[in-house]
């Protein structure tokens, strides 16, 4: 197999590749099994609060304790996140990820699932960045929008494909099914890692700071990450605050039967899928801040619109549904590609994970605060659903005043002199 490429400062690539698109893919399948660990609770929600005899706060923290995990155990590696071959690191991790996932699915109490939602956290919420570091390594800036289109992809097919075939699991068998299944789709995932990934190490070969601990303290401590970090927790907000309550704002407020959830994501899924790329050439072609602008307004008529809703018609829902993930990609895919330009080569590593430990710490907030703000009515109905949008609708608001912020920033420093040796 081909020596992965890596791109010196000012190279610009038209094209992916034939490793560039094996590797893209691989990405994108890490993140599919990630993502799908973590938005497989909001569907089976539903039903696991029932079985265990869960409140909304309990699932709340269920949720949240996923993301305090995973925040914590990217902090704890960030300073050793540059250190080590990013394969070998994306193994160790992806291991035990796959190890706690199979813990979920053998769950019976309410406590055992928020164990094993504690160590799946710990493995899963390294993973995203580690793939982030190894995309930023093996892509050039110019590449770097469809890569992180394609990657986003994923998110996607965790509807078109994940989301259904764990509701038709649940609702053929239980919601342990779901868990199970993913353990068997990501043994296989990391077996093609260890077999076909080739080493990602050429950061290695520049001189690394002897203390992790300063490593560490001297990526949090510099000015400019600031605001992309701040960024970075605003725009978790909407997820965590919306997905774990959206099935059951669907089954009790919407009046949408359980068994009809499935057709839901895979038409929404099946939507965005497209969309994904196509957002990722957008924002090579006209500019990351321009698409992520004009995703962030879309973002908040589309979570006024949804949280506000009654009793609709089937397709109107999938309709609303579509749209509001298609102001949700055009955020997510832009602004990673942009946050991409903004750490140092030597810092990448420890720059994503601490980015996602803060994504993840910042959800698990989200979630809790969302689980006290929302409850059940005596008519079996979610209330407060709707300050949960406005939430949401202040926290775009912000989150697009930092991202341009970020992109001055990254605008700045690409018109001073570039050192010799550092890549973009």
């Amino acid at each position: 197999m081909p020596t992965p490429p890596s791109f010196p400062a000012g190279a610009a690539p038209a094209t992916f590749t034939r490793y560039q698109r094996f590797v893209a893919g691989l990405l994108a399948f890490l993140q599919f099994a990630v993502i799908l660990d973590f938005m497989i609770m909001s569907p089976l929600g539903a039903l696991i609060m029932p079985a265990l005899q869960m409140s909304t706060q309990q699932f709340g923290l269920v949720v949240s304790a996923y993301a305090f995990s995973a925040g914590a155990s990217g902090l704890l590696t960030a300073g050793f996140a540059d250190r080590f071959d990013r394969k070998k690191l994306l193994l160790f991790f992806y291991t035990g990820f796959v190890l706690g996932t199979l813990w979920c699915g053998l769950a019976q109490s309410f406590e055992a699932l928020l164990a094993a939602r504690i160590v799946t956290g710990l493995f899963g919420g390294v993973i995203g960045s580690v793939v982030l570091a190894i995309a930023t390594d093996l892509f050039a800036p110019q590449l770097r929008g469809r890569v992180m289109g394609v990657i986003q992809t994923a998110f996607a097919a965790s509807q078109v494909l994940g989301l259904p075939a764990g509701l038709y699991l649940s609702n053929h068998w239980n919601w342990h099914a779901p868990f199970i299944a993913m353990v068997v789709l990501g043994t296989v995932g990391g077996l093609v890692i260890a077999w076909r990934m080739q080493p990602v190490a050429d950061h290695l070969a520049v001189r690394q700071e002897k203390s992790a601990f300063l490593h560490l303290v001297h990526t949090v401590a510099e000015p400019r990450y600031l605001a992309a970090f701040a960024t970075t927790a605003l725009l978790t907000t909407g997820g965590f605050m919306l997905m774990p309550f959206s099935s059951a704002f669907t089954v009790h407020n919407l009046g949408i039967p359980l068994e009809r959830l499935p057709t839901i994501y895979l038409i929404t899924g099946m939507c965005t899928i497209f969309i994904g790329p196509l957002i990722g050439k957008a924002a090579d072609a006209w500019g990351k801040l321009p698409v992520f602008l004009a995703g962030s307004a879309l973002t908040i008529v589309m979570v006024l619109i949804y949280t506000h809703l009654q009793a609709v018609p089937f397709a109107l829902l999938v309709l609303v549904n579509v749209v509001m993930f298609v102001g949700i990609f055009s955020r997510m895919i832009p602004f990673q590609a942009l946050v991409s330009s903004v750490p140092d080569a030597t810092q990448r590593g420890s720059f994503n994970a601490i980015n996602a430990a803060i994504q993840q710490l910042s959800g698990g907030v989200a979630s809790l605060v969302a689980g006290h703000i929302v409850s059940f009515g005596a008519d079996g109905k979610l209330q407060h659903f709707p300050v949960v949008g406005y939430v949401v609708v202040a926290s775009t608001l912000v989150a697009a005043s930092l991202a341009w912020r970020v992109h001055k920033g990254i605008q700045q420093r690409s018109a001073a002199p570039v050192p010799q040796g550092v890549a973009g």
